[in-house]
């Protein structure tokens, strides 16, 4: 893992010299003919004190519904894990609304904790979640309130598990889904291996974007998925992460391996960070006091690991790379 470099170090110093309270807003997108409404948040950077936004079940700094501050602003699409939610990188988001980029985070439909998960298991999210990502990026260009303080020429995308997946994907990715068979057992009876077993493989086309001009991505997801020829097309400016131990997590769906195939098969190369001694769970926003203790699984660091810290260097470094490839490579 890369330590503050001289890139990290700049950003942290222009964030702490700009930085806003970050103005936080939960928002319903429904698309007439589209899927079920479709939840999210928006972190903007804003001029007003910081305070805190109460949730059903967690508390974030922010400020609700606070004015917009700057123009051409740039835009980041955030896509959750397995079951998770916007809530799961919410440090990043704020980091990234205080030195003035508006983030979106989203809720999949197919597969959030906060919602159904009655389709989590399926082939459904190996098409569907892509689309999610372009139903809010439309939004937020065509739709959203201060939608004039955005620059769409702009706009990134982060992603954590599923959603380095979908990340890969949006960029121009083509997942075969057909060997999605490696991650069935004779054990293993998740929905979706009896669909591929019957060959009830999803006909859609894979929904790309291309405003989506650079990315990072931390242990993605269903790596097997794809080959050389599936990530011939993503040719964006792309940030990998890999957690050390992500094997010894019993996600099936990652590890270290598969994470290394992608970095081997993407076309241009990205810039790649191993954390040591990381989990794949310590991708997450370090958890409240209280969420330690209603969900250990994810909020329980290894000894030696010091998840907040971590977070600080690559909430600076997530920055700085966006900050280079979306507002500095536009500057005349």
């Amino acid at each position: 893992m890369r330590l503050f470099t001289s890139a990290v170090a700049a950003a942290l110093c222009l964030s702490a010299t700009l930085a806003h309270a970050a103005g936080l807003r939960l928002i319903k997108v429904q698309t007439e003919g589209a899927p079920p409404p479709m939840q999210i948040a928006v972190w903007s950077p804003c001029a007003a004190p910081a305070g805190e936004v109460q949730l059903r079940t967690s508390t974030l700094p922010g400020t609700t519904d606070c004015a917009v501050v700057g123009e051409k602003l740039p835009l980041i699409v955030v896509s959750h894990g397995y079951g998770g939610s916007f809530t799961g990188h919410h440090d990043t988001a704020e980091t990234l609304a205080d030195a003035g980029f508006v983030v979106v985070a989203v809720n999949h439909p197919v597969d959030t904790g906060a919602g159904d998960m009655t389709r989590a298991d399926t082939l459904a999210v190996l098409v569907e979640r892509s689309a999610d990502i372009k139903r809010a990026i439309d939004y937020m260009l065509d739709a959203w309130s201060d939608r004039a303080r955005l620059d769409p020429d702009k706009i990134g995308f982060f992603g954590f598990s599923r959603g380095g997946y979908t990340g890969l994907v949006v960029a121009g990715a083509n997942p075969d889904i057909s060997k999605a068979t490696t991650f069935c057992s004779v054990f293993d009876r998740k929905p979706s291996c009896g669909e591929l077993q019957r060959k009830e493989i999803p006909t859609g086309t894979p929904v790309h974007d291309p405003r989506v001009k650079a990315m990072v991505i931390a242990d993605p997801a269903f790596g097997p998925l794809f080959d050389r020829n599936g990530l011939k097309d993503v040719k964006i400016p792309t940030e990998l992460w890999a957690s050390e131990l992500s094997g010894e997590d019993g996600i099936s769906e990652i590890n270290p391996d598969q994470v290394a195939a992608i970095y081997n098969d993407l076309p241009v190369k990205a810039d790649i960070h191993i954390v040591r001694n990381a989990g794949h769970f310590d991708f997450l926003s370090p958890c409240s006091a209280d969420m330690a203790k209603r969900l250990p699984k994810f909020c329980t660091d290894r000894p030696g690991f010091d998840r907040v810290a971590f977070h600080k260097e690559w909430d600076a470094d997530i920055l700085a790379f966006f900050r280079k490839q979306l507002v500095d490579a536009h500057q005349p």
